[in-house]
């Protein structure tokens, strides 16, 4: 239900405004249903699950030498 609060809008103008709340109504309702929202990924099928969790060599002054050790 829509009631005007203030002002004597004519006709039109209530036609006008009627039209776009039922437009944004049924976009809002039509992107609802289009999203199915986010798919659950299985942790097995994950990229990043391959790439070995090591520790980074910690800023310094001889930082470079160990950035290519082996862990």
């Amino acid at each position: 239900m829509i009631k005007v609060v203030r002002g004597n809008p004519t006709p039109e103008e209530l036609a006008a405004a009627l039209a776009v709340v039922r437009t944004r109504a049924a976009a809002a309702a039509a992107a609802a249903s289009a999203a199915p929202g986010p798919e659950r990924t299985d942790e097995w099928a994950d990229p990043a699950s391959t790439i070995p969790r090591r520790r980074l060599p910690h800023p310094g002054p001889r930082a470079w030498r160990t950035s290519y050790w082996p862990r």
